[in-house]
């Protein structure tokens, strides 16, 4: 059976699901059968990655070639028992080293979160008996019980299902809840789409259901990320790979020089001890002790700004990175949109109607354009959304700061929000129309009914999808309230016009009942149905995203959607976004696209597409590392689980602080406060200031070491004596350095400076303009 759990199950019948993995629906495993498996297939929980030991990880922070110049110069000093300064260097090295070690053991802790994510209850039948087990216990065949609010245990191929939704955001993207099925589905669907499966560590929200473990503890596809995240590799930012390679050359220069020092003074005859410390004055003189404390201070001081602007950095190098973006992935839904559904259109009474006012803020307006109209005054209009209020169960609740909240589905509160605009009250409605009976949502019949008393008799209100609910209709209401015929072709097309810009579409009905029982059934609304209109809503984009995406293309940083939303939804939002930099209609290259691109077909492809849905996570890690090798610096923002191999991948992951997920969290660099896209072209505009600035910082500074390495030099080659000893150079560096050069780092920001075109990835720290400028100014 071994064979079969790494196969996919999702288009397998559910017999022959049950006869592979030797399970029962009705009677479930044995007490030895599950002993004998689990011995087997092991725990149900995630293996966590062994890695460097804190003794290895803490040694690898003195891995580099500024550190190995500093450590040289706390042993001279030592040499010269100058026990201060040799204190005062080695603990500017201590303390980086620490900062870190800190920093790089917080990001390993990205699997540890995601173990403890699986840890939970599941109710299963074994041997024919409901039992309540740990999670950790369940096996491949064990039959689980799921109902609304509990966590989803193991991978599940569903066997009965009853209304079942499932919150699958953390792992697909996916904005709602998905109605789930029992059907088998086509071998190609891709994970966010195969309905009948319910995966680990997702959320039953509504309904009941069973269904048997496919898969346990790695062979999930939570496992699947906890592989991909520890795969992944933890990439060295720019500025450290700068600093790297400054660093080592800086070495084998001032090693040289201090070699060619002692073996001239040695050659006329200077005494080898003398000459000796000339090299070491020399070393001495050249090394910028302050620089790895200047770069700490700065960098901190940039986390400080960056803070004040939603953003917290997790990892001090993070902060220079933004400013070397060249590509931003983004989410969609929250990040690039405003995460709250919003009714923007409806068609009523062969009216179209554009709704504005964004969110759940009960503010806006009807009208065709800027022509607005009162509803109330519209029969047809009118009747449309009162029966999107009617039949619906959301709560629109005003909060204390004024700002407004939803409990429910987010596609009713739209339709609630919508009726607060024409100026329904709900508690006002529920009082004249009473809720008598209800006929909830089913996915076999695609709408809910609703059944009411009114001041003219009993009235049912139908919502559902547009061909569920004009199968039930015979007539239509006019603009006017009056009747006529129903043209259900007509409303089909204008249905698909609507959906066709990216909205869901949702359309309403009703029925004035004759008799006056309390009971609604599915007979009493197959026909006759009087049809009223539809509504178009849409998760709509963040006005300052819009803004922010503007910005980051003037800067040169290309930004680009990546989404487990559809293909037609994402294009939609990207077009009104700007993404396609002047482009009208865009299109999306949905995930089953991508799969069929080679590696190098890929590149090719990522560099013009600004829009990817639909995507699986590890599709998200290979777009990330296609933009890599194509010589991009790459910012990655996500708030999900399957997030966080991509987010670990980039050159900066971004998580979203109040929708992400621990795991999200835990592997990104960055978290943003507000979940907002502006706030990362912010952070982008900050990375750039403290870059500049410590350009600034080593152009200064250099120039002061330089100059004492070229006094020494030229005293040895004149033979006279050393006009300044190693502890004045010592003395000097470190007071111009911390006390004077640092003030460097608290420059306002260049103006024009989003106006720039990204720095190139592998364009050196210091320029040749610069470096004539460092020359110049150390030989006078």
């Amino acid at each position: 059976m071994r064979k079969y759990l790494q196969q996919p199950w999702h288009h397998l019948a559910e017999e022959e699901v049950l006869t592979r993995l030797e399970s029962q629906a009705d009677h479930g495993l044995d007490a030895e059968e599950v002993a004998h498996r689990r011995e087997r297939f092991g725990a149900n929980t995630l293996t966590v990655q062994k890695g460097k030991g804190p003794l290895a990880l803490f040694a690898q922070q003195f891995n580099q070639p500024l550190v190995y110049i500093l450590l040289v110069a706390t042993l001279v000093t030592l040499l010269l028992q100058e026990w201060i300064d040799a204190g005062v260097i080695f603990a500017v090295v201590l303390v980086n080293a620490i900062i870190g070690f800190v920093q790089e053991s917080k990001a390993i802790r990205a699997i540890e979160s995601l173990s403890r994510s699986m840890t939970n209850s599941a109710t299963v039948l074994r041997a024919g008996q409901r039992r309540q087990v740990p999670a950790v216990d369940l096996v491949p065949g064990d039959i689980v019980l799921l109902q609304s609010g509990d966590k989803v245990p193991a991978d599940l191929r569903l066997l009965t299902v009853k209304e079942l939704q499932v919150d699958e955001s953390a792992l697909t993207g996916e904005s709602v809840p998905v109605q789930k099925a029992k059907a088998p589905m086509p071998e190609p669907t891709v994970l966010a789409d195969r309905h009948n499966m319910a995966y680990s560590s997702t959320l039953v929200t509504y309904g009941i259901g069973t269904g048997v473990v496919v898969g346990t503890g790695d062979s999930t596809a939570i496992g699947r990320f906890n592989a991909l995240i520890a795969a992944a590799d933890i990439l060295a930012t720019p500025l450290t790979q700068k600093i790297a390679r400054f660093s080592k050359l800086l070495l084998y220069i001032i090693l040289g020089l201090a070699a060619v020092t002692f073996a001239v003074g040695v050659q006329r005859g200077e005494s080898w001890i003398d000459m000796f410390m000339a090299a070491v004055a020399l070393a001495v003189g050249a090394i910028p002790e302050g620089l790895p404390a200047a770069m700490t201070i700065t960098l901190a001081i940039g986390v400080a700004k960056m803070a004040r602007r939603n953003a917290i950095i997790r990892k001090l190098p993070a902060v220079e990175t933004l400013g070397s973006t060249t590509v931003i992935c983004s989410d969609k839904t929250g990040t690039l949109t405003q995460n709250q559904m919003t009714v923007q259109e409806v068609v009523a009474g062969g009216r179209q109607y554009t709704v504005t006012g964004v969110g759940y803020d009960p503010e806006g307006t009807f009208g065709p354009g800027d022509d607005q109209v009162d509803p109330m005054g519209q029969p047809a209009l009118r009747e449309c959304l009162l029966a999107g209020l009617l039949c619906n169960d959301a709560v629109l609740i005003a909060g204390e700061n004024g700002e407004w909240r939803v409990e429910g589905d987010p596609t009713e509160a739209a339709l609630v929000v919508a009726a607060r605009k024409a100026g329904f009250d709900r508690e006002t409605v529920a009082g004249r129309y009473p809720r008598r009976d209800i006929i909830p949502f089913e996915s076999r019949y695609q709408y809910m009914a609703t059944l009411h008393d009114s001041d003219t008799g009993p009235v049912v209100y139908l919502k559902g999808s547009v061909e569920s609910i004009l199968a039930r209709c015979r007539q239509v209401m006019t603009i006017d309230g009056s009747m006529e015929d129903l043209d259900a072709e007509a409303c089909q097309r204008t249905a698909e016009a609507i959906a066709a810009k990216g909205l869901r579409v949702l359309a309403f009905a009703r029925l004035e009942r004759q008799s006056t029982g309390t009971e609604l059934t599915h007979a009493d609304v197959a026909e006759g149905l009087t049809f009223l209109g539809v509504q178009g809503m849409i998760d709509p984009p963040r006005p300052e995203a819009v803004e922010a995406v503007r910005a980051c293309h003037e800067a040169g940083v290309r930004v680009k959607m990546i989404t487990g939303d559809h293909a037609v939804t994402a294009a939609a939002i990207a077009g009104q976004i700007g993404l396609g930099e002047g482009e009208e209609q865009l299109s999306a290259m949905t995930g089953r696209q991508l799969s069929e691109l080679s590696d190098d077909a890929l590149r090719a492809s990522v560099e013009q597409t600004p829009v990817f849905a639909r995507v699986a996570p590890e599709q998200k890690l290979r777009l990330v590392e296609a933009l890599q090798a194509t010589g991009h610096v790459v910012a990655m923002t996500g708030d999900g689980v399957n997030d966080a191999p991509a987010l670990r991948q980039a050159n900066i992951g971004v998580a979203m602080g109040i929708t992400g997920t621990e795991v999200a969290k835990e592997a990104s660099d960055m978290v943003l406060t507000d979940d907002n896209f502006s706030s990362i072209a912010a952070a982008v505009e900050e990375g750039r200031g403290v870059y500049d600035n410590l350009v600034k910082f080593i152009t200064w500074t250099l120039p002061t070491n330089l100059g004492e390495g070229l006094v020494i030099l030229t005293a040895v080659f004149a033979g006279s004596q050393l006009p300044i000893l190693p502890v004045q150079i010592l003395w000097v560096n470190m007071t111009t350095a911390v006390l004077l050069g640092l003030m460097l780092a608290f420059e306002p920001k260049e103006p024009g400076l989003m106006e720039r075109p990204p720095r190139e990835p592998d364009e050196p720290l210091l320029t040749g303009p610069l470096i004539t400028r460092i020359c110049l100014v150390g030989c006078l």
